[in-house]
Protein backbone atom coordinates (compact mmCIF):
# COMPACT_ATOMS: atom_id res chain seq x y z
CA UNK A 1 0.00 0.00 0.00
CA UNK A 2 1.30 3.11 -0.96
CA UNK A 3 1.66 6.11 1.55
CA UNK A 4 -1.14 8.74 0.06
CA UNK A 5 0.16 10.90 3.11
CA UNK A 6 3.85 10.93 2.09
CA UNK A 7 2.87 11.23 -1.73
CA UNK A 8 0.63 14.04 -1.33
CA UNK A 9 3.44 15.59 0.66
CA UNK A 10 6.16 15.00 -2.10
CA UNK A 11 3.41 16.06 -5.22
CA UNK A 12 3.18 19.95 -2.88
CA UNK A 13 6.63 20.03 -2.43
CA UNK A 14 7.05 19.89 -6.05
CA UNK A 15 4.09 22.16 -6.75
CA UNK A 16 6.43 25.01 -4.46
CA UNK A 17 9.17 24.06 -6.49
CA UNK A 18 7.82 24.77 -9.91
CA UNK A 19 6.06 27.47 -8.67
CA UNK A 20 9.22 29.53 -7.41
CA UNK A 21 11.66 27.99 -9.94
CA UNK A 22 10.39 27.39 -12.86
CA UNK A 23 10.08 23.80 -14.39
CA UNK A 24 13.79 23.57 -14.93
CA UNK A 25 13.93 23.60 -11.03
CA UNK A 26 12.46 20.76 -10.83
CA UNK A 27 14.41 17.90 -9.68
CA UNK A 28 14.52 14.76 -7.02
CA UNK A 29 16.54 16.38 -5.50
CA UNK A 30 14.84 19.93 -5.13
CA UNK A 31 11.50 18.04 -4.38
CA UNK A 32 13.02 16.28 -1.86
CA UNK A 33 15.10 19.66 0.16
CA UNK A 34 11.12 21.30 -0.23
CA UNK A 35 9.41 18.30 1.49
CA UNK A 36 12.28 16.83 4.45
CA UNK A 37 13.38 13.18 2.82
CA UNK A 38 15.89 12.03 1.03
CA UNK A 39 15.91 11.95 -2.67
CA UNK A 40 15.64 8.75 -2.93
CA UNK A 41 12.39 8.33 -1.64
CA UNK A 42 11.09 10.65 -4.56
CA UNK A 43 12.35 8.30 -7.40
CA UNK A 44 10.73 5.55 -5.27
CA UNK A 45 7.02 6.94 -4.95
CA UNK A 46 7.48 8.61 -8.75
CA UNK A 47 9.54 6.78 -11.00
CA UNK A 48 10.25 9.34 -13.46
CA UNK A 49 10.04 13.08 -13.50
CA UNK A 50 6.87 12.88 -16.12
CA UNK A 51 5.46 10.83 -13.82
CA UNK A 52 5.70 13.21 -10.83
CA UNK A 53 4.59 16.46 -12.74
CA UNK A 54 1.54 14.33 -14.21
CA UNK A 55 0.77 13.66 -10.35
CA UNK A 56 1.27 16.72 -9.50
CA UNK A 57 -0.58 18.72 -12.13
CA UNK A 58 -3.42 16.73 -10.88
CA UNK A 59 -2.84 17.32 -7.21
CA UNK A 60 -3.29 20.89 -8.52
CA UNK A 61 -6.12 21.22 -10.55
CA UNK A 62 -7.87 19.00 -7.55
CA UNK A 63 -7.19 21.00 -4.91
CA UNK A 64 -7.86 24.15 -7.06
CA UNK A 65 -11.26 23.31 -8.11
CA UNK A 66 -12.03 21.61 -4.70
CA UNK A 67 -11.17 25.01 -3.44
CA UNK A 68 -13.29 26.95 -5.29
CA UNK A 69 -16.51 25.17 -5.18
CA UNK A 70 -16.39 23.64 -8.63
CA UNK A 71 -16.70 19.95 -7.75
CA UNK A 72 -19.65 20.49 -5.30
CA UNK A 73 -23.03 20.06 -6.41
CA UNK A 74 -26.16 21.83 -5.69
CA UNK A 75 -24.48 25.14 -5.45
CA UNK A 76 -26.35 28.50 -6.44
CA UNK A 77 -25.35 30.61 -9.12
CA UNK A 78 -24.35 33.17 -6.16
CA UNK A 79 -22.14 29.99 -5.02
CA UNK A 80 -20.50 29.44 -8.08
CA UNK A 81 -19.85 32.64 -9.33
CA UNK A 82 -18.42 33.13 -5.89
CA UNK A 83 -15.69 30.23 -5.89
CA UNK A 84 -14.49 31.92 -10.01
CA UNK A 85 -13.76 34.73 -7.36
CA UNK A 86 -11.64 32.89 -5.09
CA UNK A 87 -9.77 31.21 -7.94
CA UNK A 88 -9.36 34.44 -9.42
CA UNK A 89 -8.62 36.56 -6.22
CA UNK A 90 -6.33 33.72 -4.47
CA UNK A 91 -2.03 33.92 -5.39
CA UNK A 92 -1.13 30.68 -4.76
CA UNK A 93 1.68 28.33 -5.87
CA UNK A 94 -0.42 25.92 -6.89
CA UNK A 95 -1.77 28.70 -9.57
CA UNK A 96 1.75 29.40 -10.09
CA UNK A 97 2.40 25.90 -10.92
CA UNK A 98 -0.31 25.26 -13.38
CA UNK A 99 1.18 28.17 -15.40
CA UNK A 100 4.89 27.38 -15.53
CA UNK A 101 3.42 24.08 -16.58
CA UNK A 102 1.68 25.22 -18.92
CA UNK A 103 4.45 27.74 -20.59
CA UNK A 104 6.87 25.03 -20.61
CA UNK A 105 4.24 23.09 -22.92
CA UNK A 106 4.64 25.54 -25.38
CA UNK A 107 8.55 24.24 -25.94
CA UNK A 108 8.29 21.05 -25.19
CA UNK A 109 5.42 19.21 -27.38
CA UNK A 110 5.62 15.51 -24.16
CA UNK A 111 4.23 17.55 -21.86
CA UNK A 112 1.23 19.00 -24.16
CA UNK A 113 -1.31 16.50 -22.65
CA UNK A 114 -0.84 18.03 -19.38
CA UNK A 115 -1.76 21.19 -20.21
CA UNK A 116 -4.60 19.88 -21.97
CA UNK A 117 -5.82 18.29 -18.56
CA UNK A 118 -5.46 21.44 -17.56
CA UNK A 119 -7.95 23.13 -20.13
CA UNK A 120 -10.51 20.41 -19.60
CA UNK A 121 -10.68 19.79 -15.98
CA UNK A 122 -11.38 23.88 -15.43
CA UNK A 123 -13.83 23.78 -18.93
CA UNK A 124 -15.30 20.55 -17.55
CA UNK A 125 -15.92 22.08 -14.29
CA UNK A 126 -17.11 25.41 -15.32
CA UNK A 127 -19.68 23.10 -17.94
CA UNK A 128 -21.00 20.77 -15.32
CA UNK A 129 -21.85 23.91 -12.60
CA UNK A 130 -23.39 25.66 -15.19
CA UNK A 131 -25.68 23.00 -16.33
CA UNK A 132 -26.88 22.47 -13.06
CA UNK A 133 -28.09 25.21 -12.84
CA UNK A 134 -30.00 25.04 -15.81
CA UNK A 135 -27.59 26.59 -18.13
CA UNK A 136 -26.97 24.62 -21.30
CA UNK A 137 -24.51 26.78 -23.27
CA UNK A 138 -20.65 25.47 -24.51
CA UNK A 139 -19.86 28.91 -25.67
CA UNK A 140 -20.87 30.67 -22.61
CA UNK A 141 -18.69 28.01 -20.34
CA UNK A 142 -15.83 28.54 -22.42
CA UNK A 143 -16.20 32.33 -22.31
CA UNK A 144 -16.29 31.98 -17.90
CA UNK A 145 -13.01 30.04 -18.20
CA UNK A 146 -11.20 32.27 -21.02
CA UNK A 147 -12.17 35.29 -18.82
CA UNK A 148 -11.21 33.25 -15.17
CA UNK A 149 -8.07 31.91 -16.92
CA UNK A 150 -7.22 35.61 -17.96
CA UNK A 151 -7.46 36.98 -14.36
CA UNK A 152 -6.03 34.59 -12.73
CA UNK A 153 -2.86 34.97 -15.09
CA UNK A 154 -2.98 38.44 -14.69
CA UNK A 155 -3.32 38.67 -10.70
CA UNK A 156 -0.05 36.13 -10.78
CA UNK A 157 1.69 38.46 -12.77
CA UNK A 158 0.41 41.98 -11.99
CA UNK A 159 -1.79 41.86 -9.05
CA UNK A 160 -4.49 44.86 -8.56
CA UNK A 161 -8.21 45.46 -7.93
CA UNK A 162 -10.07 42.81 -10.29
CA UNK A 163 -13.65 43.90 -8.16
CA UNK A 164 -15.20 45.26 -11.37
CA UNK A 165 -14.47 42.44 -13.90
CA UNK A 166 -15.36 39.79 -11.11
CA UNK A 167 -18.55 41.71 -10.81
CA UNK A 168 -19.46 41.40 -14.44
CA UNK A 169 -18.68 37.90 -14.45
CA UNK A 170 -20.71 37.20 -11.00
CA UNK A 171 -23.67 38.93 -12.84
CA UNK A 172 -23.20 37.40 -16.14
CA UNK A 173 -23.50 33.84 -14.50
CA UNK A 174 -26.47 34.93 -12.20
CA UNK A 175 -28.12 36.47 -15.34
CA UNK A 176 -27.55 33.26 -17.40
CA UNK A 177 -29.14 31.22 -14.47
CA UNK A 178 -32.25 33.28 -14.12
CA UNK A 179 -32.92 32.65 -17.52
Amino acid sequence: MKDVSGRTALLRATVVVVANGGLRALTYRAVAAEAGVSHGLVRHHFGTRDQLIAEAMDLAIDESLRESNMLESGVTAADFAAGIETLAERESSIQSFQYELLLEARRRPELQPFAERHYQAYLSAISRQLSRLGVEDPGLAELIWFALDAIVFKQLVFPGDVTRVLQRLRALIEDAADR
